[in-house]
């Protein structure tokens, strides 16, 4: 099923997985106010969701969201609610990009009413399908399961100091998820060498992960965010290198099953 703003693939299993920032549309009216960083969309996952290509051939519900990030970030609280206090991050409508160039032309930025109107048009039809997703998924099996795809540039200074570790794996500091689900993902991660993981480590999952994730109720969320060295390069991500991909794409296959096998459990 496809709309505007995201395009959404129903499965049959537990499994959610949800790409909140690999869109790159950009509305004409909205793309008219915005500077040449802002209309360049380089905070884009860049390609996450052919990453995880081989899901097509499973039974995973996927939800893909086709506008930018700078549109609306569907990773934000509507509410302005803060996931690392202290540490600088951008707002549902951000203003700047992560390396801090302006996003729109002098007296462009979305107001308050602007913003309040892009969470109704875009962020509240994606997160509409991602909880009945969730809904139905629990319905049928009992629990769902919801992987919250990401990637970013291995450095950004504003974000974070050196280098990012590859695979950072976020469960809310063990809240939104059951420590095996997380113990699972990890053993995977730390039984191979070429990719440096971390669990809660600078990113611990964002809006969907800890709003979503409910262990309680039989509803499970990690954040996987991807520093983009593993699978691209850097200097050109728009451009998806498939062979350079393949090592990654392997680990992201026993990931997959091996949270699933332990939300079943």
């Amino acid at each position: 099923m496809s709309d505007a703003r995201y395009t959404y693939h129903q499965g049959t299993g537990p499994l959610v997985v949800s790409f909140p920032h690999v869109g790159t549309y950009l509305p004409d009216e909205i793309a008219a106010t915005m500077t040449d960083a802002g209309r360049a969309v380089a905070d884009t996952d860049w390609h996450v969701h052919l990453l995880y290509g081989f899901l097509e051939n499973g039974d995973a519900t996927r939800l893909i969201a086709t506008h930018s990030r700078y549109v609306a970030d569907l990773n934000r609280d509507p509410e302005g609610g803060l996931l690392y206090p202290g540490k600088f991050e951008t707002g549902v409508c951000p203003v700047a990009s992560f390396g801090g160039q302006p996003l729109y032309k002098p007296g462009c930025a979305p107001d308050a009413g602007v913003v309040a109107r892009r969470i109704r048009e875009y962020w509240q039809p994606y997160h509409r399908q991602l909880a009945a997703a969730l809904a139905r998924a629990k319905a049928v099996h009992g629990y769902a399961l919801l992987l919250d795809a990401h990637s970013i540039l291995s450095r950004l200074p504003r974000l974070f100091e050196g280098r990012l570790p590859q695979l950072n794996l976020g469960t809310a500091d063990g809240k939104s998820c059951a420590p095996a689900i997380a113990d699972a993902a990890m053993a995977v991660f730390s039984g191979q060498s070429r990719f440096n993981p971390v669990k809660n480590g600078r990113f611990k999952g964002g809006y969907i992960t800890r709003h979503y994730g409910r262990p309680r109720d039989r509803v499970h969320a990690l954040q996987l965010e991807i520093a983009m060295d593993a699978y691209l390069d850097e200097e050109n991500p728009v451009v998806f290198d498939v062979a350079r991909a393949a090592p990654l794409q392997n680990v992201l296959q026993d990931f997959v099953a091996a949270i699933g096998e332990a939300a079943h459990r």
